[in-house]
């Protein structure tokens, strides 16, 4: 059989199968077509990827992409190639009355894959910058749950849930309200609801109360007020509950919502988040939250297994998504991969609150292929 591309002598890690070791991947027509040894006679193209590390194609489950559409979008390529993430989940730029220009102007020509959680509000997150801020959720004449149904069944093909944002910052007086409309939606279009939750009120065990299994809390490792954990390093147990009855916890780094003592004592308690996302958008992605692999490279230094921090933004991710033909490298599987480096050194990283830990070893993104094709890295 003759592949199309072949990445050889990379160190391919991919959790969904168990598997860690040097060996060869090949691609054809845009999927995973084998993994194996002596692989690279077989391929029209080749890339030595020596040195290196192959996993499924990163998934930054919360996003803001909205380029040009919204104030705080950035460039979905620009992103992909600084970080090697070969699907990005814009989670609320576009509401109902937004989204047709989002998938034609942005999604549809976009080299890279983009899923969406709709906005409950009509425009999404629409006044987002360092001189307008304005919760979309305060105003409760905008939440526009039959548009929004209507439209997240009309783009059942890349809307994969809804979004609400919920706090002092986002919803204001309107409290708790908008979630409980943005559920109502999640029930009637039989799709998760991805949560917002910024400074009380209302508290975070109140917003955790209300998710059902599958809905996601995002800035779920956030600082005080409205962290997870009490002052005594405790777990709140509105959290462990929410956890056995499937609810995720996502967590959305940032500009305001990762929090190192927050991270230190959940993972202390064993509790790790299901995924790792960075919510990167247009006053972020310059600190402190930068990229996806950045965030990643924070749990690395709190002591998490690197095969379990690629897990949170690859099989781990996927299964959020319910689209369980992404994050794995199985034949047959869509052909995306991320090409990443382990470098050793002391880097500084730093939180939402201002702690900066210096890390012995970070992740770099070195490259990625998207659908069976060797896509563009930062150096291309």
């Amino acid at each position: 059989m003759t592949y199309d591309l072949v990445l050889t002598n990379g160190r391919v890690l991919d959790p969904s199968q168990g598997l860690d070791r040097v060996v060869d991947i090949a691609f054809s027509g845009r999927h995973v077509a084998a993994i194996g040894e002596n692989l690279a006679p077989s391929a029209k193209s080749v890339r030595d990827v020596s040195g290196k590390i192959v996993t499924p194609g990163l998934i930054d489950l919360h996003t803001h992409v909205y380029w040009g559409g919204t104030s705080l979008g950035v460039d979905p390529e620009d992103y992909a190639r600084q970080t090697a993430v070969t699907t990005c989940v814009d989670t609320g730029s576009a509401g109902p009355g937004n989204f047709p220009g989002f998938r034609k102007h942005v999604i549809e020509p976009c080299g890279i894959r983009i899923l969406v959680y709709l906005h409950v509000s009509f425009a999404g997150i629409y006044a987002f910058s360092p001189r307008i801020m304005i919760g979309e959720g305060h105003d409760q004449r905008l939440l526009a749950a039959r548009d929004a149904a209507e439209v997240a069944d009309a783009n059942r093909d890349v809307i994969i849930g809804i979004k609400v944002r919920i706090g002092r910052n986002a919803s204001g007086p309107a409290g708790i309200a908008p979630l409980d409309v943005a559920l109502d939606v999640g029930e009637a279009t039989g799709l998760p609801v991805m949560v917002h939750i910024d400074e009380p009120p209302p508290s975070y065990g109140e917003v955790i109360d209300r998710l059902r299994p599958g809905d996601v809390l995002t800035h779920a490792f956030r600082g005080f007020p409205n962290a997870p954990v009490l002052a005594d390093g405790t777990i709140r147990p509105q959290v462990i509950a929410a956890r056995e009855r499937g609810v995720l916890f996502d967590i959305g780094h940032g500009m305001g919502s990762f929090s190192w003592k927050s991270a230190r004592a959940m993972l202390a308690k064993g509790f790790a988040p299901d995924t790792i996302s960075s919510d990167v958008h247009a006053m972020s992605i310059h600190g402190p939250a930068f990229d996806q692999v950045t965030t990643l490279s924070k749990f690395l230094a709190l002591g998490m297994p690197l095969g379990d921090v690629i897990a949170a933004s690859t099989v781990k991710a996927a299964e959020a998504l319910q689209r369980p033909e992404l994050g794995t490298l199985k034949v047959g599987a869509v052909g995306d991969a991320s090409v990443l480096s382990l470098r050793d050194g002391a880097f500084p990283l730093e939180d939402s609150q201002g702690e900066v830990v210096t890390a012995p070893q970070r992740i770099v993104a070195e490259g990625m292929v998207v659908g069976g094709a060797w896509w563009h890295s930062a150096q291309d």
